[in-house]
Order: structure tokens, then C-alpha cells, then sequence
């Protein structure tokens, strides 16, 4: 608190902690049973609890009240999935929470990740999903289950089937070809940065550098990008990131612009490293259990 003077002579501030709450009577009710000597504070806009472990008195009290407001989050979701549940061999409604077990399928995963709270259980092998998040769970479901539906074995190998001989699958083995190449057309007069993280039309890669081979237009064109008329380009090596080089990389706090995106190469934004980090978080993963069996 702002030091006060009594008879002339300047105060130590008192020791303590403050707060903000929610603008409402109950929490505040709440707050004040809890702490009998907390005091409002205009100069600070905030609640002064007096004492030495005040900050840790307050940060408990704030995680019971979150807890608390999980579990009845919680039980409104169980009452609503009660009352309209989703019917799924994917999906399994336990005690505790909803368990998603799928065929691998990025469509899906990219879902279920953007629904609030849900975690991979990489020992069961299925994603777990509160029920208080059972709203965006039904709202995405409809995709989810149809992306499950398309990544089922017999679907993979019916679509093979249908597209055998064809100039689909032609083109499809050709972009495999080409992905595991390692290689990325960039400007002769404006490569990237080497030996860091950047973003690409094709995901975030790192750069190792370039030996100076000139890339053709109609393979840039074909697997890439659409290359700017007169340019000159050349292949560029790359790899995947580990997790600290991705984490430790700062994202750009803007889109790729009309000119990043027509150059073919720019700063990562902090989504495009966040979906990276996810991917190399799972790598690393599946390397640790692979060794632990070995």
C-alpha cells in the first residue's frame, strides 16, 4: 500500500497481498468470510489482505474457488450430456470424464484439440474430455466423428482402391516423393534465415541451408506454391524442429502478409508454432516409449 504519515514521520507500507474479484456480491460475500480483515483499497482498485503469507492464503483460496466452479461446470455438462448424449463407438462416457478413442487422422486430431481441456492419455491411448466442455465437444462432434468414419482401414483402402491407376494416385505418390526430398524452393535473392525456425506454405520447418541448386517452376508450382514471374529459385534444405527449437522460437505477432506469402517463406505465428510444438511434443513421445520397449 501507498506509505501514509502520522505525525510527520513516513510509515512502512504494511505487508500484505491484493486481489481482484469478479463484480459479484457472492464472490465478494465469499471473499470477505474467508478473509474477515481483507479491506478495499481505492488507490489500488483492489482488496489489501493484511499478513506474510497473504499471497499464498489468497492463491489458495482461488484455486478452491476454480475447482469448485470446474466440479459444477462439470456436473451441468453430465446433466446435459444425460439429458442429449452422444451416441458413438468413438465415444465412451466414463465417471470422471469423456474418452474419444479414434483411428489416427489429423482432421481429428485438429478438433479435439481445440476443444477447452481436452488431454491425450498417451498410456490408454485415447483423449479424455471433461463434461464441461461437453458443449464444444457436440458442436464439433458431427466433424469429428465423419473424420473417423473417412480413417477407418477398410475407408483407406477402399478410396486406394477406387483411385488405382489413376492420375490421383499418380499425383498423391508424387507429392509423398516430393515431402520426403527435404526440400523447399526459396528466392535466390531472399532466402531465409538458415539454421532457425521458419514458417512455410507446407508447415514450420527448419533451415539448414542450401547448396544453391536451382529449383524448377513447374515442380515449385506443382507441390508448393505459385512462384512470382521472373524469379529465380533454389532448394533449400530443411527438417523438422525439436521441441525446444520450436518453444524456444518468438512468433511473429503479425499474419503472413501478400508479399511473405508470394516470397514463399516468413515468421512463424504463434498458432502455426503451437500446432509445430503439438507434432514434436508427440514425436518425442512415441521416441521415449519406443526406446522404453526396445
Amino acid at each position: 500500500m501507498d506509505e501514509k504519515t502520522k505525525n510527520g514521520f513516513a510509515q512502512r507500507p504494511r505487508e500484505g497481498a491484493t486481489t481482484d474479484l469478479p463484480h459479484d456480491r457472492m464472490t465478494v460475500q465469499r471473499f470477505r468470510q474467508a478473509f474477515p480483515r481483507a479491506r478495499w483499497s481505492d488507490s489500488l482498485n483492489a482488496w489489501f489482505v493484511p499478513g506474510r503469507t497473504a499471497q499464498k492464503r489468497i492463491g489458495r483460496w482461488l484455486a478452491e474457488m476454480e475447482a469448485e466452479a470446474d466440479a459444477f461446470a462439470d456436473e451441468k455438462g453430465r446433466d446435459a450430456f444425460a439429458f442429449d448424449p452422444i451416441e458413438s463407438r468413438y465415444l465412451e462416457a466414463a465417471t470422471a470424464t469423456l474418452q474419444i478413442r479414434t483411428p489416427y487422422s489429423r482432421s481429428v486430431i485438429k478438433e479435439i484439440r481445440e476443444i477447452p481441456h481436452a488431454r491425450w492419455d498417451a498410456d490408454q491411448r485415447f483423449w479424455t474430455v471433461p463434461y464441461r466442455s461437453f458443449d464444444e465437444l457436440s458442436r464439433r462432434w458431427p466433424a469429428i466423428e465423419a473424420a473417423c468414419e473417412r480413417s477407418e482401414p477398410e475407408a483407406r483402402r477402399a478410396r486406394r482402391e477406387a483411385i488405382k491407376g489413376t492420375k490421383e494416385e499418380e499425383a498423391s505418390k508424387a507429392r509423398t516423393r516430393e515431402r520426403r526430398r527435404k526440400r523447399y524452393p526459396v528466392p535466390a535473392d531472399d532466402a531465409p534465415p538458415f539454421m532457425r525456425v521458419i514458417g512455410t506454405h507446407v508447415g514450420v520447418l527448419y533451415f539448414i541451408g542450401t547448396h544453391g541448386e536451382l529449383a524448377d517452376l513447374v515442380t515449385i508450382r506443382s507441390f508448393y506454391f505459385a512462384p512470382r514471374k521472373g524469379a529465380e529459385y533454389v532448394w533449400a534444405s530443411w527438417r523438422a524442429g525439436t521441441l525446444e527449437e520450436l518453444v524456444t522460437t518468438w512468433p511473429s505477432r503479425a499474419s503472413p502478409d501478400e508479399s511473405a506469402l508470394d516470397r514463399g517463406w516468413w515468421m512463424p505465428t504463434l498458432d502455426e508454432l503451437r500446432a509445430a510444438r503439438r507434432d514434436a511434443r508427440s514425436q518425442q513421445t512415441r521416441q521415449r516409449r519406443e526406446k522404453d520397449k526396445s
